[in-house]
């Protein structure tokens, strides 16, 4: 196991953060780490970069404790915290050199730093101060510090927050690359970025694990699975006559002419709703089956 997380938690004087939290990330994976604010993701992924200590319980990297002075285990782990703080008047190629001699690997040379200046795509801005490049580059240097070292684990807290939409899909690219050779524990607001790139998903809320699950079985946690219909007609229909439809449980009208149909069990029923319109002689304008989304699961299950 690349991180193993045994009954952790956390205390603040008398608030507690975290409560006896414990999860596991295989060798390979990348996961999605989600939560309200407040939840304890952030104070999470501090404790498994040995930034903070936890006060009970333990977390091991590749088979060993993490702890305070433990600096071998930092050696293989590569963090981007949520605030990314750089120097800003340290120009890009001088700080990452900066930044991979403090984790003393012996792995870093100059042929080293270019690759990853290219893998960031920071090649045309390299002889730039961080503090003169937009957001998004200065996430694509908070990235390049983090693998410059050639860590086995990635810890990404919040990598994309307050970037535009080509931003995010630029870093969330250069996320799903590193995922090919490296293990990722990817903290995030955006549910579009996990369901792309992650493989399994854990969520957190007020401190405790509510869902530790493959992507492919999250959606398993909703309370009512079945599926939700949305059907628009030419004219109006009989409310009575959508509700007597076999399976149908929920009948919302939206406008006159358009409807959002709740029915249980796992048959499709738009072939059903297909012949009562033709029984009804009405025409149908528009039929599609809205699947459940991460969203839905993360909401359901933080009762945001």
């Amino acid at each position: 196991m690349a991180i193993a997380v045994q009954g952790v938690t956390k205390l603040y004087g008398e608030q507690k953060a975290l409560d006896n939290v414990s999860f596991v990330v295989k060798t390979g994976e990348i996961v999605g780490f989600l939560g309200p604010n407040g939840a304890g993701k952030s104070t999470m992924m501090k404790i498994i970069t040995g930034f903070i200590p936890a006060s009970s319980g333990s977390v091991f990297i590749n088979g060993i404790e993490v702890s305070g002075g433990n600096t071998e285990i930092r050696k293989k782990i590569g963090y981007l915290p949520e605030n990314n703080p750089l120097y800003p008047e340290m120009y890009v190629k001088e700080y990452l050199w900066f930044a991979a001699t403090l984790y003393k690997t012996g792995k870093v040379t100059a042929d080293r730093i270019e690759n990853i200046i290219e893998t960031t795509g920071l090649t045309l801005e390299k002889k730039k101060k961080i503090g003169s490049l937009s957001k998004g580059y200065r996430q694509r240097v908070g990235l390049a510090q983090a693998l410059v070292h050639d860590p086995d684990i990635l810890i990404l807290d919040e990598p994309t927050t307050g970037l535009d939409p080509n931003q995010i899909v630029e870093i969330r690219n250069l996320i799903k690359e590193a995922g090919k050779e490296k293990t990722i524990l990817l903290s995030t607001h955006i549910m579009q970025e996990v369901e792309a790139i992650c493989s399994k998903v854990i969520i957190i809320d007020k401190g405790v694990i509510v869902a530790d699950e493959e992507k492919s079985n999250i959606y398993s946690k909703l309370k009512h699975p079945g599926q939700i219909i949305d059907v628009e007609f030419d004219r109006e229909a009989s409310e009575s006559g959508l509700r007597n439809i076999a399976g149908v449980i929920k009948v919302q009208q939206v406008k006159r002419d358009h409807w959002i149909i709740e029915a249980s069990g796992e048959d499709d029923i738009r072939p059903l709703i297909f012949a009562f319109a033709v029984k009804n002689q009405l025409t149908v304008l528009a039929l599609k089956k809205n699947e459940s989304n991460l969203e839905d699961v993360f909401r359901h299950l933080t009762n945001r």
